[in-house]
């Protein structure tokens, strides 16, 4: 987007066509609102990013179907030339067409027609050039079908469009839509406007409307359009004295029959500009992050290179940021769109009595209201002040607007107000997300980090692990997720429009996704949704759809609304790496190996819980298949996805087990104090949850974690050394992907299905143990055992064996708790000094190791039993560790 310096912001606001309450669709659902699709097809109009059109930004729905509009504006127009009452030179006639011309012909490329050009919206920046304004109300209207008001100005319609006259739609479940106008319907528009200021006023203002139409359409019986219009007001002489060129595109675009009228694009290439064509350089576009093209192709540097580092004290430095930042920040301090029109009285609320509808009485008297005129469109734009945002923003430095990327700088950007900066940082996520200053620097900061990826994407994790703007929130996810290359091309080539058998389950799926949300509920967006399913089934032939791949895919389509390669690009990362096999047609094996490891998981981090829930028989299987399977998209609703997928994708494919863990923590209670039934009524409705500190205890349960102990032999296979998608897990914790490791001797084996469901605890590796207990001794051929400082355990080894072959050699720091003699009939731990040990570590890592596996699990299974955490056994026994030399003997007794 381009930076707010010339131009203003701007809030307009009009009403949809309201449908019965009482009709349904060909599906049975209730019909979707207009002011939903409205707002659905409004989101396009973002992305239309060009010097001669006003940007647009956002779009809100009110009460009553009322919608309003947030764009870029300017407070001159050529109404204002008009209002001067002067005719307007020829060169400037000229320009003006050209200018307007290149908005034109840009919609036109994108599939788009203006139809309501006017003098009144095509507005002039501080510079004087021109702004094309609302060029988007007959798109995001269906062609005027989804409002009560007709889309265009009557002086300046085209006779076609006034003979095709208002359609509207006899049945509202019908998509019946009127011929929509071409691209040669504005350039009449545009031939009356400069019609207009070439003779210095307005036409048509003594006729009535129906006259101003019947005398447009009577114009097809002459030859001379233009001279005729000119005798009809009585400004002969002053068109006869206009230069032959200004003439010729009067005549142009002023020809009756549309077949013999140019395009914008023609008229554009056409000789008459040929000299005022050299003023204006050919817009490119910049490219996009994920592009084949170059980002700095266009790049262009001042003849005096010095210019760059020149600083002004009075420079506007918010006015160097894009409309977008600049709304979402006028958002945050106070802005709001109904207020500003209700503060100018465009919007004018009656009290309910006021509004009573008219009735006739038996003698044709009638009593009540008239037709209420608030519903009615008016067009009037109002000019958002920004004075409140500079105010809070005053104290902000303008070093804050070009933070230093150097690896070595702060996670903040430095500013005046840097104290406070530092406060806010400190402060729950939701209030940082709505501090005004706070998501400046960070969006900022953002924005020049995401420019530089992937140069830069160590540091985007490392910010990440701050927190994320939620204005970038989707592009950072990409970049989390390691997208890159050229996306849009790769998903064009992917064929969305041939019938397949799952389009039926696709179709029946969306309408009951995420559908409280006004975006993914609207028809726009299934039909993105759509598209973007329909191109991960086909581009993924191993794979099959299951239900829930509809509720992944939410939170990538919402955040890339306008950009499906991106969201389908984010959703084919994030599968592999969370959700591997997971979409395979027999995955019974895959989900079965998940759930027992959380299972495991649920009985490390709180074995008095798993008990529980093991007695009554409320297992996984029973309310834990949906949060997997779709990462909890099922469960929450999308803001709260937001945040909790903020953390995950900073950890790797064992975190969700730990975000599981700590849901079931924050029902710990109801749980313990329930049965069977109950609990199956509880998760039938689940609580609500708070995901701020259901984050906050994952990570902490992440960081208890021993990586080797959500070893999963279905998940995802080791990447490759280089590998850009091979970033190391960047929370710091005790917990790592395990997969990611190369093998070794040292590393955990896999074991059978019905093995690692008959073990309570997790099964850690011998190199984790080595790692965990700082052992040191020799290395091992492949396993360099890298010597530390002395610190305070971490965890204590648990040695089952016999007194006899603890002595012939154990691990360093371990206790000997022979298996035979550790529990009573009854499964308590028989009190001794190692037994005392033991429970001193209660709550610390404890690693069972014995010679054989089933005396080690159940020993493991009885301390579980006894409610102690985080237990869990060396796979392989005492047997790994021994090639490694670092198995100790006790010193004999002098």
């Amino acid at each position: 987007m381009f930076p707010l310096k010339d131009t203003e912001m701007g809030a307009s606001t009009f009403f949809a066509s309201a449908l019965p309450h009482d009709v349904c669709g060909s599906n049975g659902l209730p019909l979707t609102p207009n002011s939903i699709k409205i707002l659905g097809r409004f989101q396009i109009l973002k992305t239309m990013t060009h010097p001669r059109l006003c940007q647009y930004v956002d779009i809100t729905r009110g009460k009553h179907e009322r919608l309003v509009v947030a764009a870029e504006h300017c407070e001159r127009s050529l109404e204002d030339l008009l209002r001067e009452r002067k005719p307007v030179s020829s060169s400037r006639i000229l320009c003006i067409a050209y200018e307007v011309l290149q908005g034109l012909q840009y919609m036109n490329k994108h599939g788009m027609v203006h139809r309501a050009l006017s003098p009144c919206n095509i507005l002039l920046d501080r510079k004087g050039h021109v702004k094309l304004a609302k060029f988007g109300l007959y798109h995001m209207t269906a062609q005027g079908v989804d409002v009560d008001f007709p889309i265009g100005y009557p002086s300046y319609l085209a006779p076609e469009v006034i003979a095709q006259g208002i359609v509207k739609p006899s049945d509202h479940t019908q998509c019946e839509k009127p011929l929509p106008s071409g691209p040669k319907s504005d350039l009449w528009s545009l031939g009356i406007i400069l019609f207009e200021l070439c003779m210095g006023r307005k036409l048509f203002q003594s006729l009535e409307i129906a006259e101003r139409l019947k005398f447009i359409i009577m114009l097809g019986c002459v030859d001379d359009i233009v001279t005729v219009l000119a005798e009809e007001h009585g400004c002969l002489d002053i068109i006869k004295d206009l230069p032959e060129n200004t003439m010729d595109l009067l005549k142009k675009c002023l020809t009756f029959q549309p077949s013999k009228r140019p395009t914008p694009e023609e008229l554009l290439h056409d000789s008459l500009f040929s000299e005022v064509s050299l003023a204006y350089p050919p817009f490119h576009k910049p490219a996009g992050l994920f592009s084949s093209s170059p980002r700095c192709a266009n790049l262009t540097l001042p003849e005096d290179i010095s210019q760059l580092c020149k600083v002004d004290e009075d420079s506007d430095y918010l006015a160097e940021r894009s409309i977008e930042e600049v709304y979402y920040l006028w958002c945050l301090a106070g802005g709001d769109l109904e207020k500003e029109l209700v503060n100018k009285e465009i919007i004018r609320s009656k009290p309910p009595v006021c509004t009573l509808p008219n009735f006739l009485l038996e003698d044709g008297e009638s009593f009540g209201q008239g037709r209420d005129r608030s519903s009615l469109l008016d067009d009037t734009t109002v000019t958002l002040s920004l004075c409140q945002l500079r105010n809070r923003l005053k104290d902000v430095g303008g070093e804050a607007f070009y933070p230093s990327l150097e690896d070595d700088q702060s996670t903040l950007p430095h500013s005046n107000s840097s104290n406070e900066l530092s406060a806010a940082a400190s402060l729950p996520l939701i209030i940082r997300e709505r501090d005004t200053e706070y998501q400046l620097n960070r969006i900022v900061l953002f924005d020049r980090l995401l420019k530089a990826y992937p140069y830069k994407k160590n540091q985007i994790w490392k910010e990440a692990r701050v927190d994320i703007p939620p204005l970038l929130r989707g592009i950072t996810w990409a970049a989390l997720l390691g997208v890159e290359g050229a996306i849009q091309a790769k998903y064009d080539a992917i064929d969305k429009d041939t019938p397949i058998p799952t389009d039926r389950q696709i179709e029946v799926d969306i309408p009951r996704c995420h559908q409280y949300d006004e975006l993914l509920s609207s028809p726009e967006g299934h039909a993105k949704f759509r598209r973007v399913l329909k191109a991960w089934v086909v581009s993924h032939p191993d794979l099959v759809y299951w239900q829930g791949l509809d509720s992944l895919c939410a939170p990538f389509l919402y955040l890339n609304f306008n950009n499906e390669a991106l969201a389908y690009a984010c959703m084919s990362a994030f599968i592999p790496k969370y959700l591997y096999n997971f979409f395979l047609k027999d995955n019974s094996h895959v989900i079965q190996e998940y759930l027992t490891v959380f299972s495991q998981m649920i009985a490390f981090h709180d074995p008095e819980l798993s008990n529980h829930l093991n007695d009554i028989g409320f297992i996984p299987d029973l309310y834990a298949i949906p949060w997997f399977l779709t990462m909890f998209t099922h469960v929450f609703p999308l803001h709260k996805i937001f945040h909790l997928w903020d953390t995950l994708l900073l950890g790797n494919s064992s975190f969700p087990f730990c975000i599981g863990v700590a849901i079931l923590q924050q029902l710990r209670d109801r749980l313990l104090a329930n049965g069977f039934n109950e609990c199956i009524l509880l998760f039938s409705d689940l609580p609500e949850i708070d995901i701020e500190r259901c984050v906050r205890e994952s990570i902490n349960l992440f960081r208890w974690t021993p990586k080797s102990a959500t070893y999963r032999q279905y998940a995802q296979p080791p990447r490759q050394a280089g590998d850009s998608n091979g970033t190391r897990s960047s929370m710091s914790c005790f917990s790592a992907d395990y997969q990611e490791a190369p093998r070794s001797d040292l590393s955990r084996d896999s074991i059978k299905l019905d093995d690692l469901k008959a073990e309570v605890s997790p099964r850690i590796s011998a190199e984790d143990l080595i790692d965990l207990c700082e052992l040191t001794g020799p290395s091992h051929s492949k396993t360099p055992v890298k010597k530390t400082k002395p610190s305070k355990p971490k965890l204590l080894v648990v040695d089952i064996r016999n007194s006899e072959d603890f002595n012939r050699g154990h691990i360093s720091g371990s206790i000997n708790v022979p298996f035979a003699s550790a529990f009573t009939a009854e499964g308590d731990l028989i009190q001794c000094p190692a037994t005392a040990t033991l429970q001193s570590f209660k709550g610390r890592v404890v690693v069972i190791v014995g010679n054989a596996v089933k005396n080690t699990a159940a020993f493991a299974a009885h301390l579980v039993k006894n409610k102690y955490p985080r237990v869990c056994i060396l796979d392989g026994g005492i047997n790994k560790i021994k090639p490694t030399g670092l198995l100790t003997v006790p010193s004999p007794q002098i």
